[in-house]
């Protein structure tokens, strides 16, 4: 499917948002005119002319055909890794099915090698104001749905202003600052922001998905449903079953084939998504084909379960690929709205009990670094003491926040590797009791005098190795920690709820972050059922900060409230730090050929691939 920045990109933590340089009088900028430009810009200039053929990334030649098989690895909205019962990924309701963003077309679509950018997609230009809150995009008069009716401008307004007022609370968050969607005509849709506006929010309203206004009209918008949506995408849904599988067509006559921002991408003519309950079994699938391509994210299936005849007989590659972009956020979260997490002191106590070194060793096969940031590979991750620039915008919260704000940023200890490091143990215990916590033989109790028991929550198994090393060094200071493995619907419910201790959560990192970041880390977020928020983080200081880094004008103005956001979310121990990887791991049976060229953010893989018919046939695909 094409690489391509999506309604998913943009709802992850930081957005998807990258700067070249910095220069006046640009689309998006403070200077621009109500001059028609072919794409927007976050900083600077587009870097792809009106003209530009293609994206260099891509094989413009790339021929068309093949199934490519895979299985969800990555999800947002309200989507599961485990199941789905609803085609409807847009809504709080349900379990979203995976690879519905290809079924929707945006008014634009951007660059793996530009981020900071949009080019046209329904949109064929766009004019913006002045003041940079009116925006007037220019719709190409072929656009189309699947059912050959004009994509129009009322569509536009209809999918902006649904999305505000009944989308998922992700949508909610960060649509607040769209005063109004209207259509002039059937080609001008205009856009009205805010004054309050955030610098990306442009960008966020052009990439989201447009639907069907007269499609919608007959239908509840919130409700889930397993009727196949109408939309304007290169694919549309094939057949399916129910929590099992989803196949997507490609849409032969796709009205905008053949826009630069397509070509050489959408390479296959079925995209099939399957799913799995338990991850091995899904390996399974994979080493037997049914399965195509495989991410893999399992240190130990790495280094010891790609030892199969299909591997030592060349029919499926095994690939390390060098990650240029920044990695995804990954730890347990603790839930603060539970009592027994209220005192930071206890929280890194808790993360005290974690021996990574350890489980690095031992379950990890030496194959990880520790997490110690927000923004880890990436300029926003703070080191070192604040700078002239940090402290100004930190000073006026000084006395709210702690004081190790303004020093060193928070590190996660170094243990001895024993797995059960006596010194971080004794050390957790001191700060245990100094927060109001006390023995009673071998039980740990709360402030309250209830005993500390501590509940973590997942859908699946495949954390448990690392988890219950980690639950025995708590049961050592006292704590009763267990796991509770619960179905995904009950899963999802009960975090959508905020019911829960503890559960795991991996955020996808970003170039330049925006104030999208309010979703997973905003005081309003904290509140609202169904968000990313799902520690309930709620600081003043870190929304002005947030703030902050959506108004910044320049990439050293982002970078620098960043990391000011980095030292306040470190600071506030709402985590204990997880892992990260500087490699992709990626691995295929050998029936796909790929442009030379590789993005400079991602790794271009599968969504600039196409299918090989030869090389399937030698290996017995075809």
């Amino acid at each position: 499917m094409a690489m391509r920045i999506t309604r998913r990109r943009l709802m992850e933590a930081g957005g998807v948002m990258a700067a070249t340089t910095v220069l006046p009088g640009l689309p998006g900028s403070a200077q621009a005119q109500d001059a028609e430009a072919h794409g927007l810009s976050v900083f600077g200039e587009l870097a792809l002319p009106r003209d530009f053929p293609h994206f260099a990334y891509v094989n413009p030649r790339a021929p068309k055909g093949g199934t490519l098989t895979l299985q969800i690895k990555q999800a947002s909205g309200n989507q599961s890794f485990d199941t789905f019962n609803t085609l409807n990924t847009f809504v709080l309701q349900g379990d979203g099915a995976a690879g519905m963003d290809a079924c929707f077309d945006s008014l634009m679509t951007g660059s793996a090698d530009e981020p900071g950018a949009l080019y046209g997609l329904l949109a064929k230009s766009v004019a913006v104001s002045p003041d940079r809150l009116t925006y007037r995009f220019r719709l190409r008069p072929e656009a189309r749905f699947h059912d050959g009716s004009r994509v129009t401008a009322r569509d536009v307004a209809f999918s902006l202003n649904i999305l505000k007022a009944k989308g998922h609370p992700s949508f909610r968050l960060l649509l607040g600052e769209v005063v109004s969607a209207e259509a002039e005509g059937d080609d001008i849709a205009v856009v009205k922001l805010g004054p309050k506006r955030s610098r990306d929010l442009h960008l966020i309203v052009a990439g989201l998905p447009v639907f069907s206004q007269a499609y919608w009209s007959t239908r509840d918008f919130t409700a889930s449903t397993l009727e196949p949506p109408l939309g304007s995408g290169a694919y549309k849904v094939g057949r399916f079953e129910q929590g099992r599988f989803i196949e997507f067509e490609r849409v032969a006559g796709y009205w905008a084939k053949d826009l630069a921002v397509n070509i050489g991408q959408n390479n296959f003519d079925r995209v099939r998504w399957e799913y799995f309950r338990d991850r091995q079994v899904a390996f399974e699938a994979f080493k037997s084909g049914i399965i195509t391509f495989q991410e893999e994210f399992t240190s130990r299936i790495w280094a010891t379960g790609y030892d199969f005849p299909a591997v030592k007989e060349g029919k499926v590659k095994k690939e390390a690929l060098r990650k240029t972009e920044p990695v995804a956020s990954q730890g347990w979260l603790f839930n603060l709205r539970r009592e027994k997490f209220a005192d930071p002191r206890i929280r890194e106590a808790l993360g005290l009990a974690f021996d990574f070194e350890w489980t690095r060793k031992t379950i990890m096969f030496g194959s990880y670094e520790r997490m110690t940031s927000y923004f880890e590979n990436s300029d926003s991750k703070a080191v070192g003491k604040p700078s002239p620039e940090e402290l100004a915008l930190l000073e006026p919260f000084r006395g709210q926040v702690p004081d190790e704000v303004f020093g060193e940023p928070f590190l996660p200890p170094v243990s001895d590797g024993s797995g059960s490091d006596r010194a971080l143990l004794r050390k957790a215990d001191e700060m245990l009791r100094a927060a109001g916590c006390k023995r009673d033989g071998n039980v740990l109790k709360l402030p309250n005098g209830q005993p500390f028991e501590i509940e973590f929550l997942d859908s699946s198994p495949a954390l448990q190795p690392h988890t219950q090393p980690f639950q025995a060094n708590l049961k050592k200071l006292g704590i009763k920690a267990t796991s509770r493995l619960v179905d995904p619907a009950q899963y999802q419910r009960r975090t959508q709820e905020f019911d829960f201790d503890i559960v795991s959560q991996a955020l996808s990192g970003s170039a330049i972050p925006s104030d999208s970041l309010r979703i997973v880390y905003g005081s309003q977020a904290a509140k609202t059922p169904g968000s990313r928020n799902l520690a309930g983080i709620a600081s003043p200081a870190i929304d002005a900060v947030i703030e902050t880094i959506g108004q910044a004008r320049s990439y050293a103005e982002v970078v620098v409230a960043a990391k000011c956001l980095d030292r306040l979310l470190r600071a506030g121990r709402y985590w204990i730090p997880m892992w990260w990887n500087d490699e992709t791991w990626i691995a295929h049976w050998d029936m796909f050929d790929r442009p030379r060229t590789k993005p400079k953010f991602g790794s271009g893989a599968p969504g600039t691939w196409w299918f090989d018919a030869e090389k399937a046939k030698r290996i017995g695909k075809a």
